[in-house]
Order: structure tokens, then C-alpha cells, then sequence
């Protein structure tokens, strides 16, 4: 995938973006495809540090920076773009499960450099590697990272960054709990729409059918539609961290489909 040049991001009518997010998906009743959600106990997030560790000590770099992230096997690997150096590897615990992990890795001279695990939510019924609007599945794949938004104001991020009321999140997840504050932070999955646009725009170069509105957001304490969550001290982080001069990508999937 090749990162499109910035360009201004459009700022729909707030009841124009409500409806379109009706039609595709997440956050429930009115959200993109990935937020919707009901609880499945998490480990509570561990403490926010930095998502891009310090460089090992001299020599000791070759024995413990892989120079390939771990997990990923041939076929997702050959996904990965050869100029990104940030990947926020999202795997998922099992095929038809809500529950997964976050790891941000930064690709350095001596190898690719884990952050810190996150717990995170996915899809209801877990993954698919090819998504459907409403199937309750995230997407399976390698995509870019190209822009952000939400409710609250940049936190500081140096993605294009979409800040309006379009990012209400009312309604409940799939098991009672309140959605609001969802999107306070997103960022977009560049699955099936336009790099360089708010993660509100609602083309869908595959068609409507085949879902839209991926997210990283804010998680609400359980599965969504399609997106995924993280606790909202790590969306911030991961909004400072990520930067469109290091090409950022998300790599997403059940454990074992990445392994392929």
C-alpha cells in the first residue's frame, strides 16, 4: 500500500456524518464498522509508557532486535510495505474471539523494536479475511495508517487530524454499555476507503457492501463491529507516536492467520 500525499480533510454537516455512519457501522447505533460493543473481561491496561522504547545497548542490539516481527509468517510479512518503519500489530487470541493484543513496533538499523502490550477488543465474532458489512468480524490484512479524528481535540498527533462533533458515539454496545466517549480518539484503518480523507468520509472504493469505517478508537469495555479499541490513555499514545514519515501500518488477525 503506498501512503497518498496530505491533502485538507473535509468537514462534513454533523447530521450528514450521523447518517452515514448509520449505514456503516461501528460504535453501535451510530458509528463505524468497528465500534458496537458488549463486555468480555479484560486484564485491566497495563501503565502508559512509551510506545517506542530506547534503543538496546551497544552490542547487544543484533541478539535481541529481530530484524522481522515475530509472529507474522511469510505471506503477511510480504504484506508489509518495505518502507514502513512503525507497525501496530493487533493479534487477535482466536479466529472467532473479541479479545486481542496491541504491540507497536518501530523498525530501527538494528531491527524491529517492540512497544508495550496492550489488551484490546476486536470484532464480536472475532475475524474474517473477507469482510462483509455487518458480519461482526474485523478485517484480516495489512493496511496503512493515514489519519485521525475524534470528539476531543489533537492530543498532539502528527497524522491529518479531523476534530468535530461528527464523532458522537451514542447508544449501547452489544452487551448494555454506554458507547459514549468511543470516539473521543480514532484513527483510521485504510480498509476499504480513501487514504487522506477524516475517517468520517464514507467513500468505499470496494463498494458498500464490503463494510467501512475500520477504527482504532477508544475501547468501551467490549467487542465491536468491526473496529479496534484500546484504552483511551493509549490512544493518545498511540495518536503522538504514529507518523506518516515513518509510512505506518496496522497488521491484524487472529493469531493464526498472521502466522501464515
Amino acid at each position: 500500500m503506498i501512503a497518498n500525499p496530505p491533502r485538507p480533510l473535509p468537514r462534513p454537516r454533523a447530521l450528514l456524518l450521523t447518517a452515514s455512519l448509520l449505514l456503516t457501522g461501528c460504535g453501535g447505533a451510530a458509528a463505524p464498522d468497528g465500534a458496537g460493543a458488549g463486555a468480555d473481561g479484560v486484564p485491566p491496561a497495563p501503565a502508559a509508557v512509551s510506545a517506542a522504547p530506547s534503543a538496546p545497548a551497544p552490542g547487544a542490539a543484533a541478539r535481541t532486535v529481530p530484524q522481522r516481527i515475530p509472529g507474522l509468517g511469510p505471506r503477511t510479512w510480504s504484506q508489509v510495505p518495505g518502507d514502513a518503519r512503525q507497525a501496530v500489530v493487533v493479534t487477535g487470541r482466536g479466529k472467532n474471539s473479541p479479545l486481542s493484543t496491541v504491540v507497536l513496533y518501530r523498525r530501527t538499523a538494528t531491527g524491529w523494536q517492540a512497544g508495550e502490550r496492550r489488551p484490546a477488543h476486536n470484532a464480536l465474532r472475532g475475524w474474517t479475511d473477507h469482510h462483509m458489512g455487518g458480519d461482526l468480524r474485523s478485517p484480516i490484512g495489512v493496511y496503512t495508517l493515514s489519519d485521525a479524528g475524534g470528539l476531543l481535540p489533537d492530543p498532539g498527533t502528527k497524522l491529518p487530524y479531523d476534530h468535530g462533533r461528527g464523532f458522537r458515539s451514542p447508544g449501547t454496545g452489544f452487551e448494555g454499555e454506554s458507547l459514549e466517549g468511543s470516539f473521543d480518539y480514532v484513527v483510521a484503518i485504510d480498509y476499504n476507503r480513501t487514504p487522506g480523507v477524516s475517517p468520517l468520509d464514507w467513500t468505499r472504493p470496494l463498494g458498500a457492501g464490503r463494510g467501512g469505517g475500520i477504527w482504532f478508537h477508544v475501547d468501551h469495555g467490549g467487542p465491536t463491529h468491526g473496529c479496534v479499541s484500546i484504552a483511551e490513555r493509549h490512544m493518545r499514545e498511540l495518536l503522538r507516536t504514529l507518523d506518516p514519515a515513518l509510512h505506518p501500518v496496522v497488521v491484524m488477525g487472529d493469531h493464526a492467520s498472521l502466522a501464515r
